[in-house]
């Protein structure tokens, strides 16, 4: 098995820098450069072993997403022998995804207890 290069969008590195804006006031900036080198090492990993999460093929080929202790979730795809890290969001983030956005839009919640007739 070889390595596969892992990249990472400029918006992946945006939420890291985000990421560490908002957890340096509140956890201190010691904390919050951990954590976020912590995430960064954990995508460098899918090198060796990309398949990892849940795969999303009905929203784009090759996109996955993986938890990271719970508290944030990886959104990567792999393609061409390469890994892309699209976006990490920090759970309890206000996250917008706009048109332009290289992160394909989710779809609408399904309503409980339509059967659909």
């Amino acid at each position: 098995m070889t390595d596969r290069p892992v990249r990472f969008t400029p918006e992946a590195n945006a939420d890291l820098t985000e990421l560490f804006d908002y957890l340096a006031p509140r956890a201190g900036s010691t904390i919050a450069l951990k954590y976020v080198r912590d995430i960064h090492g954990y995508c460098l990993g899918f090198a060796l072993f990309p398949e990892r999460g849940f795969a999303r093929e009905d929203l784009r080929p090759g996109l996955r997403v993986v938890g990271f202790r719970r508290r944030a979730s990886i959104v990567f795809q792999v393609k061409d022998e390469q890994v892309t890290i699209i976006r990490i969001f920090h759970h309890g983030r206000d996250v917008r995804i706009s048109e332009e956005s290289p992160t394909p839009p989710r779809r609408p919640p399904r309503r409980r207890g339509s059967s659909g007739a």
